[in-house]
């Protein structure tokens, strides 16, 4: 879930030309997550192969990065590894999932589809499986991907923070506490997203998130929008200080020092908030990783979609004849 800075950060849209030509960090488990929640038959059936196994995330990975790769975009997808002792799940999250199957399970009984699809999607889960099947895409496709080490927004952040991609790819906003110098959001080349709960699509532009721009209008230095974003909650302190909300934190942060802040309030957590904060500073990253893209072997991925997956043969072709020549406008540097 991650925290929750949007009544205090005003994302800029963006055109998604501005982005063609540079190469983006993209949160994995945050895109596949989209994906799964998303990509639903009528009823919120996910799509599944002859075998029963849940296919939406392959989907979304193929259509998703065909039409990137189309606009010169340059995905580098970085998946999470062992997340810190301290990650805490929030038992609230677990109970909200529970209560969206049993609505869900409800809805298809009353033959009430719209509510059914709405509460299945609720309930994604990823699975090591899903995992494993979408690296093995991503490299049939020759899409370059990053296995962090722990988080994978702290990596997406060290590789902007390195100069070796544009941006970090994200709905959420840890990557700013991570010091991502930028973030980019709604990386979706359609254009529309359907309204939660309706049968109504809105138009949504990419939205960039420059990180001195936030500081800035904040008035915060780095380490004290670390501080705000611990009072608000984060995934190590799920639903943060009880009685402070994000402009009460703001408010907190500003007047105080530091060394202050953390006295003010009542701590419930397992881990220390000074704990927290120095985990944002220094987490685990690695500079062990290729992200050249490398030429798709077609052969390989009609194999893994079509004849293991039952994708419609003709579709995954048309996709693929897309993937044959890099954009003309970076012909020299696409596969470097």
């Amino acid at each position: 879930m991650g925290v929750d800075l949007r009544d205090l950060v005003s994302p800029e849209e963006i055109d998604m030309g501005i982005l063609s030509g540079k190469k983006i960090a993209i949160d994995a488990f945050n895109t596949i997550y989209q994906f799964l929640s998303m990509i639903r038959q009528r009823d919120g059936t996910p799509l599944m192969n002859s075998k029963g196994e849940v296919t939406s995330h392959l989907s979304g990975i193929f259509y998703r990065n065909i039409k990137l790769l189309e606009r010169g975009i340059q995905p580098i997808y970085v998946f999470d590894g062992k997340p810190p002792t301290f990650k805490a799940v929030s038992d609230e999250r677990k109970k909200r999932k529970e209560q969206a199957q049993e609505k869900y399970e409800q809805a298809l009984k009353k033959g009430d589809l719209v509510s059914a699809r709405k509460y299945a999607q609720q309930t994604s889960k990823l699975t090591k499986e899903m995992i494993e099947t979408s690296k093995k895409l991503l490299d049939t496709m020759g899409i370059p991907y990053v296995q962090a080490p722990s988080e994978g927004e702290a990596q997406t952040a060290h590789m902007c923070k390195r100069g070796e991609v544009w941006t970090t790819g994200s709905q959420d906003y840890d990557a700013l506490l991570f010091g991502s110098p930028k973030v980019v959001r709604n990386l979706n080349i359609s254009g529309r997203r359907k309204v939660p709960g309706r049968e109504a699509f809105k138009i949504v532009n990419p939205e960039i998130i420059d990180l001195n721009k936030v500081l800035l209008n904040l008035g915060l230095d780095q380490e004290k929008l670390i501080i705000l974003g611990i009072l608000v909650g984060t995934d190590y302190n799920p639903g943060g200080v009880k009685g402070i909300g994000p402009k009460k934190g703001l408010e907190l942060v500003r007047s105080k020092k530091i060394s202050e802040i953390f006295k003010e309030f009542e701590w419930n957590f397992k881990m220390e908030p000074e704990s927290i904060l120095n985990w944002f500073k220094n987490p685990d990253v690695t500079d062990e990783y290729n992200i050249s893209r490398k030429k798709p072997d077609e052969e390989q991925v009609i194999k893994f979609l079509c004849d293991e997956n039952a994708f419609s043969v003709e579709r995954v072709k048309s996709g693929l004849s897309k993937l044959e020549k890099p954009p003309q406008s970076n012909l020299q540097s696409f596969f470097n």
